[in-house]
């Protein structure tokens, strides 16, 4: 009998729904019966500290380096991850096999029916930089106040007036059966990747990397490869405020993106197309990005 293909996840409602997304998905693709595939819950560091922003505790590492071991260990056989959770550089032993389609990239506004709405000096909870610099850059009077947890732990926190208002993936909302919630802000540019859900598996495993191809969303996979180099070209870290969103357009990418001031005031942007197959693009785009900046912004990127 062919033991179940072992898919580690982290434990939280939206990951366990990510990790039965990728299940359903390859068992339609390969016929399979639900014996087929074992979903193990892996709890990370990231879901044990809620307390800290992560830029305070260890960055976007904290997510993913427990998942890392086991797949390494070989207790797994896949990682499914949020791809905007993972860091930009990976383990050369690890690599992004599939992505599923992507899912809506906006952000959704909780607690107020629009940010002009919200009132003077209005508490406003997030920990994401690039989210708190982006409302900065539109409104400056907001407190910006720390807000971690999980999206139902973050809706509740709202409703207990712990802050007036955040922003929540709308992509997570859906995920969660939670579309009625929140208004959409598409003005703002999302974090790179945010949306899409990858699937890792180990360098060498040929088999499974070969099973993972029946499920890659082609067009999300290089999107997201072009957000992520990117990313590298910039060498952000978690106190980097950071938005950018790749769309193939025929043989082309379109890339949009700006790094942002942790006030909103500074906010360099680029709109650019380039022919899809033309991997150093995103790193030069990057750079050209940062030599626009002043040095205070550039500061908060790696040289």
């Amino acid at each position: 009998m062919t033991p179940p293909l072992r898919l580690g996840t982290r434990g939280s409602p939206l990951a366990l729904a990510q990790a039965r997304m990728v299940a359903t998905a390859l068992r339609d693709a390969h016929g399979w019966g639900p014996e087929r595939i074992e979903i193990v819950e892996i709890t990370t560091t990231g879901d044990q500290i809620r307390d800290r922003p992560l830029a305070e505790v260890g960055g976007k590492g904290l997510w993913t380096k427990e998942l890392d071991r086991a797949l390494m260990e070989g207790r797994t056989d896949i990682s499914v991850h949020s791809m905007k959770d993972v860091e930009t550089l990976r383990p050369a032993e690890l690599v992004v096999a599939a992505m599923l389609e992507r899912a809506d990239v906006t952000d959704r506004l909780i607690g107020a029916e629009s940010l002009e709405a919200l009132p003077e000096g209005a508490r406003f909870g997030t920990s994401s930089p690039r989210r708190a610099a982006q409302l900065l850059a539109r409104r400056p009077d907001l407190l910006i106040q720390p807000l971690r947890g999980n999206v139902e732990s973050r809706l509740r926190k709202i409703e207990m007036g712990e802050a007036d208002a955040t922003l929540l993936a709308s992509a997570g909302l859906i995920r969660l059966g939670r579309e009625e919630v929140g208004m959409i802000l598409d003005t703002l540019l999302p974090a790179p990747a945010q949306g899409a859900i990858g699937i890792e598996a180990r360098t060498g495993d040929r088999r499974t990397r070969a099973l993972m191809q029946a499920i890659d969303h082609a067009p999300t996979h290089r999107a997201v490869a072009v957000e992520r180099r990117f990313l590298e070209g910039l060498g952000g870290t978690c106190r980097s405020a950071v938005a950018a969103l790749a769309e193939m357009d025929g043989g082309d990418v379109r890339l949009r993106g700006e790094i942002l001031s942790p006030d909103g005031r500074e906010a360099p942007a680029c709109d650019v197309r380039f022919p899809a197959g033309d991997e150093a693009a995103p790193l030069d785009i990057a750079r050209q990005l940062l030599s626009r900046a002043s040095p205070e912004l550039r500061a908060f990127f790696a040289e």
